[in-house]
């Protein structure tokens, strides 16, 4: 699966009742990703554990179960789940793909993160 970074720049604000944006970039990619897995069941869990430079990083991996708490966040038939402890972390983001000279990477702008590492997959969030 391609790569995630962390942006500290502010995202657009959420339409609607959205707790995060899902652009159509990002959404279009995992439904890529999800076709080439063979399983429409799938759906993108994005989540936050400790580790990295800067104390927190992202991951994403694919899950078939939509867990108790779970926010689910859909665009163009894609699902994004994210669990109770990580939407802290992520409520207000956005999640986003970009494929560009650096290469194809999902990209999370976070307005939860004060600063981000380097390697721009790990970040402090703000107090």
């Amino acid at each position: 699966m391609a790569t995630a970074t962390a942006e500290t720049a502010a995202p657009p604000a959420p339409t609607g009742d959205a707790p995060l944006v899902f652009t159509d970039a990002a959404a279009r990619k995992v439904g890529e990703l999800i076709t080439g897995e063979g399983n429409p069941k799938l759906m993108l869990r994005v989540f936050v554990q400790g580790g990295g430079c800067s104390g927190l990083q992202y991951g994403f991996e694919f899950d078939e179960q939509l867990q108790d708490g779970d926010t689910c966040v859909e665009n163009q038939g894609v699902k994004l789940l994210i669990d109770p402890m990580s939407f802290q972390y992520l409520g207000g983001a956005e999640i986003d793909f970009r494929d560009g000279l650096e290469g194809a990477q999902f990209v999370i702008r976070n307005p939860n993160a004060m600063t981000t590492c380097g390697c721009g997959s790990s970040f402090t969030p703000a107090a």
